[in-house]
């Protein structure tokens, strides 16, 4: 559960719905994509095999050789204050990551006082005594990349990632806020974070399923378990939050000897001694954080429980609590319930999805903490099938994993999956899972920097009876088994989240697990920084974007390649002219049926034989589609290239389309569909949509799933024909960087598709053509009941395409909406306390563009911040244009984060093929540091006037219209009610 300043729990991102083409400035997006989650892979039906049969069971590296290439070496030392800080050297960007985690989470937090720890990370990015203002803002002016904040139940951290020159500005405020925070914290400032908190707290709860960690949570874990309840706290603790409460908070658990800090990237040890000693050494040592007992509890009896929720469909979980990291026994657990629900070849996938198809989806997870856990199951039940059933099966399911175990192919292909992620994440020295928080949780949690690798090399070994007896100690315990039915909501979240009863005593073992005796202390005096202005900025190094090499296969594909070697992986994508563009204006959701049959097997391998295929080379392989293009991904380690792109291609080309499993995948998508009308944000996407482009390509529900009674009612042979017109190599372009050249590229993809020739027809052309309506000024509210939050959509259509230059576009709507020093975010979230963050977007598909507004809002002031939102627009276009200080901040930023946007083969790949796709120049990015340079307040001014004015937005509102309605009748503007019951 990662919380962050724009994060709920580790996976909800602020914008974190399927908006088209969110992008930051000076990234195109690809082609106004959609951000559905990968639905499937494969390609086309076509007369001719491939070529690479023979090659395609080429042997899989071994998983000890995958081990072999995870490697992060450190240097660790301790200042006398007790700061333990692990350096570890990358040269490949000019950048370095900074990654500060202290040992405190939500389970340090006593009676009364939940959600402290989470609050308190949210006011330490409001400034320092030495650094009043928004911490954001000086890391904004210097480049930085990856800047956030976490909190879960046994940490928070912090974190930044900045171009090498601005490292000494970095590493100030941090210190700053570690040893000079108090004064700064004012009661103005505590006040407004608690409405934020409170607001990201309804913005979960208001989620299908956004209740269900309550209930986990609350059943599991005993009251007065420091795992019992959730990191985000509850209402009432949350309002009853004194100054003198955090103040305290902060005297008592944010010392120097609790915290951990890893600088990663273009730095050395010696220079890390030296900058570390200057900013923290003289910060005084701290109170040692209290060890808390966490036993793993055991339920006297099993439990059943139902609850109901706007949901697509019934959902059985099966709960038992586990041990954390301390206990050896969680990573047979983990490695257990990858191979019975967290493969796609896994057992439930099999059985219950697969052979009986009684569920649509089936998941198992172990989710490991410090010193507890949860082994979860569950299984969203097939509509119309007996939820009985379905029950049954499951149990029966475990039962058998329990009972028998794993095979040692399942280890296998799980360990190898592992060992694969592992590398992947090695490109980045920062973020949320690179290199830096690697380090940094081996140290916090196992007491060794390379747990992770230990860790792998421990999974490599484990055997199946290993696994098996594991997994049969723990499992074979009472069970919590928790229904969740379609239905209205018996009860909220306000009441949820909160500590309950204290625990008797306090624990003998300490969860901080560093050894100070194994340090090398350093020798260096520390003595006062000066802190009366920021560091200035060193050099910094300009974008050297790698050089775009090209080549055409025998039968007329373009390959993009640029070589990147930091890790050995590999990617690739394989981009068709198609998209969802493409599809039918009749028979929406054809193209996204086909992609995800697409994952169901090709003509030489089923459903199962190619999950199977995909997780012994350790290769992600997949399809999706955004708005004009089609693509199908492979990630590949590069010892298991030659097999991975034969499986890729194999995939594309030969797709099966079996009956059998279209039937099953069909319900899975209108299993999907159904959801999509229970999300709030995306019952608003499928409605704004329609009423901003009509009849246009683009006026479709953005996810691609399309209507339900056309996915209903699509056969195999329309599927068949749609992958045969639309998916042909003259229509096809393909991208690769990594860790290879072009000409074994080449070489490559020539065995795999060089003798795939386009049909004796011609290729298919998309239209555009249709007539954009006329823009209607309206407020469409769309009816969801005991909804906490509204969900505010308004946008209209723009003149420019994205093939346009919208440099100055781009850094208009920055300025209003685009980031989080906004002028819309710091009004409505940061001034006001209504909402976890708003934004305004600018979507850029290859033919029209668009301005979207987005503002999650407490249900209460849904009326109040439409009229913020207005009255901010209509100052912005009518004379309060562009300070000297937000262009300075734009500017700066922009230019400066440039080199840390490109770190990763993902990052230059989408650069790439952002380049080809909208037919920019190859030194593209390299010259956006000069365009953004010779902005002007007077340009970027016009373009907002010309593009952003207010007055013809259409206004999309998903809420309680019990509640909204009235709000809204005060506001002038006709209101069209809806109900969120169907399209």
């Amino acid at each position: 559960m990662r919380i962050s300043p724009f994060t709920r729990f580790a996976s909800a991102s602020l914008v974190a719905l399927s908006l088209a083409a969110c992008s930051t400035v000076g990234t195109e997006p690809v082609a106004g994509a959609t951000v559905p989650p990968p639905v499937s892979d494969s390609d086309i039906v076509n007369d001719a095999a491939p070529a690479q049969d023979e090659a395609a069971e080429v042997a899989p590296a071994s998983v000890a050789e995958l081990i072999e290439a995870v490697s992060i070496p450190y240097d660790q030392f301790q200042l006398d204050n007790g700061l333990t800080v692990l350096v570890h050297e990358d040269r490949k960007a000019p950048v370095v990551a900074v990654s500060v985690w202290y040992n405190v989470g939500s389970k340090h937090e006593p009676e009364g006082k939940t959600g402290f720890a989470h609050l308190f990370e949210h006011l330490m990015f409001n400034g320092s005594e030495n650094a009043p203002n928004d911490f954001f803002e000086p890391l904004q002016q210097v480049g930085a990349t990856d800047f956030n904040g976490t909190t879960w139940f046994d940490r928070t951290n912090y974190f930044e990632t900045v171009p090498t020159g601005a490292l000494d500005r970095a590493l100030m405020l941090e210190s700053d806020r570690m040893g000079y925070l108090l004064g700064a914290v004012t009661q103005e400032k505590l006040d407004n974070q608690i409405g934020v908190v409170q607001n990201e707290k309804r913005q979960g709860d208001n989620q299908p399923y956004g209740l269900t960690e309550y209930e986990q949570l609350e059943n599991l874990y005993p009251s007065g378990h420091p795992y019992h309840h959730s990191t985000i706290g509850s209402m009432d603790d949350l309002s009853s939050a004194t100054l003198e409460d955090v103040k305290q908070w902060f005297r008592d658990n944010y010392g120097p000897n609790n915290a951990v800090i890893v600088l990663a990237g273009d730095i050395d040890t010696a220079t890390a001694k030296a900058k570390m000693n200057k900013w923290f050494g003289a910060i005084p040592r701290g109170p040692e954080t209290k060890p808390v007992v966490a036993p793993v509890p055991t339920l006297d009896a099993p439990e059943a429980k139902t609850i109901y929720d706007q949901v697509a469909t019934t959902r059985l979980y099966r709960m038992w609590a586990v041990p954390g990291l301390d206990n050896p026994d969680f990573l047979p657990l983990s490695m257990g319930a990858t191979v019975l629900g967290g493969l796609a070849s896994s057992r439930l996938d099999n059985s219950l999805v697969r052979e009986q198809q009684l569920a649509v989806r089936v998941v198992a997870n172990a989710q490991i903490f410090a010193q507890a856990g949860q082994f979860v199951v569950y299984a969203d039940v097939k509509p119309g099938v007996d939820q009985e059933t379905v029950a049954a099966a499951l149990d029966a399911e475990i039962a058998k994993f329990v009972a028998e175990g794993p095979t040692p192919a399942e280890i296998q292909r799980a360990t190898t999956v592992y060992a694969a992620g592992q590398i992947r994440g090695l490109e980045q020295v920062g973020g949320f899972s690179g290199k830096a928080p690697t380090l940094a949780e081996g140290l916090l949690y196992q007491g060794d920097p390379a747990a992770y690798k230990s860790t792998l090399q421990r999974a490599a070994a484990l055997t199946p009876a290993q696994v098996r007896d594991t997994t049969a100690k723990w499992l074979s315990r009472p069970v919590f088994e928790l229904t969740v039915e379609p239905g209205e909501r018996k009860e909220g979240g306000e009441d949820r989240g909160g500590f309950v009863v204290s625990p008797e005593g306090e624990g003998n073992q300490p969860q901080f697990y560093i050894n100070p005796l194994t340090m090398q202390r350093s020798a260096m005096a520390a003595v006062e920084a000066d802190r009366s202005k920021l560091p200035d900025i060193g050099e910094l190094k300009p974008l050297d974007f790698p050089a775009i090499e090209r080549a055409t296969l025998s039968n007329g594909m373009e390959v993009y390649f640029a070589k990147r070697d930091a890790v050995p992986v590999v990617s690739v994508r394989v981009q068709f002219n198609a998209g969802y563009a493409a599809d039918p204006r009749d028979r929406l959701g054809l193209q996204s049926l086909m992609l995800q049959l697409m994952d169901e097997g090709t003509t030489s391998l089923d459903s199962a034989a190619l999950s199977v295929r995909r997780e012994e080379l350790g290769a992600s392989v997949w399809g999706s589609a955004d708005a004009d293009t089609t693509s199908f991904g492979l990630d590949a380690v590069s010892p298991n290239l030659l097999a991975s792109l034969n499986l890729l291609a194999d995939y594309i080309r030969n797709p099966a389309f079996d009956a059998s499993e279209l039937e099953r995948v069909r319900a899975q998508q209108l299993t999907r569909i159904t959801s999509e009308l229970n999300s709030p944000a995306q019952i608003g996407q499928r409605a704004l949509a329609p009423i901003l482009f009509g009849d246009h390509p683009y006026g479709i529900p953005p996810s691609g799933t399309g209507n339900a009674d056309v996915v209903s009612s699509v056969t195999r042979e329309e599927i068949s024909d749609f992958h045969r017109a639309w998916l042909r190599p003259d229509l096809a372009r393909v991208f690769v960087v990594g860790d290879t050249s072009l000409d074994e590229t080449v070489k490559l993809l020539e065995a795999s598709f060089g003798d795939w020739n386009a049909p004796n027809v011609p290729a298919p052309v998309k239209s555009y053509d249709a007539e954009i309506p006329a823009p209607q000024q309206k407020i469409v509210l769309i009816n969801r009941p005991n909804s906490p939050q509204s969900i505010i959509f308004g946008a209209h259509v723009l003149d420019q395409k994205g093939t346009d230059d919208l440099t100055v576009l781009r850094a208009a709507n920055e300025v209003f909406g685009g980031s989080f020093l906004s002028r819309i975010n710091m009004n409505l979230r940061e001034t006001k306390g209504w909402s976890y963050g708003v934004r305004s977007i600018l979507q850029a598909p290859l033919d029209r563009s668009s301005f979207l507004l987005y503002a999650p809002v407490q249900a209460d002031r849904t009326g109040d911040s439409l009229a913020e939102l207005r009255k901010d627009l209509a100052s912005y276009t009518g004379g309060n244009g562009v300070t000297e200080e937000e262009l300075t901040r734009l500017i700066n930023g922009n230019v400066r984060e440039l080199p840390g946007q490109f770190e990763t083969s993902r990052d230059v790949l989408g650069g790439m093929i952002n380049i080809i796709t909208y037919d920019r120049p190859d030194n593209y990015y390299e010259t956006l540091a000069q365009k953004y340079s010779a902005l002007s307040a007077e340009q970027l001014d016009a373009a907002a006037l010309q593009s952003f004015k207010g007055d013809d937005l259409v206004f999309v509102i998903v809420g309680d219209a019990e509640v909204v309605r009235p709000q809204l009748d005060a506001l002038g503007l006709p209101v069209e009610v809806r109900e969120a019951t169907g399209e």
